[in-house]
């Protein structure tokens, strides 16, 4: 049997990763400011999570959920306290798509409607194929069997109210900074505006986190930067270090009921105990503190490169913008300068996704080969 064939892969094999050091199967040692689409967020192997994970591994891996978990309890209540979103119920399941779909079947089920509204270039892990073009708004295949995504223009909230008004909408959903589609995002005003029409119109406010959640961004979570409250906030990636987890945090409005969700993965005892690490090494460490630090000296040092146009996103969540394709500088960075960097559908952006453990030297190192890079390709 042959893998199917849907992503292009480099040819690199990494067989060990201390930290922000990723090392090849030749020996070789590549910086990573990546992180897989932004997973690892204490770095890789990082001691006390390894140490963890062991212990759980040793005693219990996995059950369903029709038992007691004690460490699901635990992993809400350390979830919470570092959130401040005490008084949210915790859903767990496996990632951030099964998470978004999971949050917009509490949506449906709430308002007992179906539509729901995206923005242009968001990812929610089933919102992204559009299809077909009606009256300037991008429609896509069902999410469900009863569910339909509209998409909009983000800061445009009168075109969302204009939406909301058909009173056929269940949920908005809005990544508080786009991800893959580019590090987009919407404005202070936009995301207060677009919370007050939410609640006039009985539709659910959804904050997809799932890439910019954990402190990524510098608050941990991202809409915390507006000063709003959403219904429900979903997260995954750097929830569990590498290990497949995903959240839904749930607002007290929503009453729960047996049945109404489910998960076969979700919350095993081995996904917990990866939880858990997570959080309370954010803490002993002071990883938002430290991504603040790094984001500050990385907005300074990239000055330094005159051919960005653009340097998006917040915290180390970011993406530097050029006048043109990166996928060759993106290649060379890697193959000869030994960093990992990610692309975006924006194909003039480089983003910029490191563990958030990294140090302002390593900064230094991207920006000295970054200038390299220019300068050989312009050769």
């Amino acid at each position: 049997m042959n893998l199917f064939d849907v992503y292009p892969l480099y040819p690199i094999t990494p067989v060990k990763a201390v930290d922000c050091t990723i090392t090849d199967d030749k020996g070789i040692e590549y910086l990573d400011l990546y992180s897989g689409h932004g997973v690892i967020s204490i770095g890789h192997t990082q001691p006390d999570y390894v140490a963890k994970v062991k212990e759980q591994l040793d005693n219990l891996s996995f059950y369903s959920n029709a038992i007691q978990n004690p460490l699901q309890v635990e992993l809400a209540e350390k979830l919470g306290k570092a959130s401040g979103l005490t008084d949210f119920s915790l859903f767990l399941c496996s990632s951030g798509a099964e998470a978004n779909e999971n949050a917009l079947k509490v949506a449906s089920f709430h308002t007992n409607k179906s539509r729901v509204i995206a923005f242009d270039n968001s990812f929610h892990g089933r919102t992204s194929a559009a299809v077909a073009v009606t009256d300037n708004k991008k429609i896509v295949a069902p999410l469900n069997a009863q569910q339909v995504v509209t998409f909009l223009p983000l800061n445009q909230i009168d075109l969302v109210e204009t939406e909301l008004k058909k009173g056929d909408v269940c949920a908005v959903i809005i990544e508080p900074i786009q991800g893959v589609g580019g590090l987009d995002q919407g404005t202070t005003d936009f995301f207060q505006a677009l919370e007050k029409i939410c609640a006039a119109n009985d539709v659910v406010l959804i904050l997809d986190e799932v890439q910019s959640g954990y402190g990524r961004s510098g608050k941990f979570f991202a809409f915390q930067h507006h000063g709003i409250n959403p219904d429900i906030v979903t997260t995954a990636k750097g929830m569990g270090n590498g290990f497949p987890i995903g959240g839904v945090l749930i607002s007290p409005k929503f009453k729960a009921s047996y049945g109404l969700l489910g998960t076969t993965f979700g919350g095993s005892h081995l996904a917990c105990a990866a939880g858990i690490a997570v959080l309370d090494v954010m803490e002993d460490k002071k990883l938002i503190e430290n991504t603040n630090k790094v984001s500050e000296y990385f907005f300074e040092a990239i000055k330094a490169i005159p051919e960005i146009t653009k340097v998006k996103g917040k915290g180390l969540m970011l993406g530097v913008e050029f006048d043109f394709d990166v996928s060759a500088l993106r290649k060379k960075m890697i193959i000869e300068k030994h960093i990992f960097t990610g692309g975006a559908n924006n194909k003039n952006l480089l983003r910029i996704l490191p563990p958030l453990t990294i140090t302002t030297a390593a900064i230094d190192t991207f920006i000295v080969a970054l200038k390299e890079s220019l300068a050989e390709l312009k050769a």
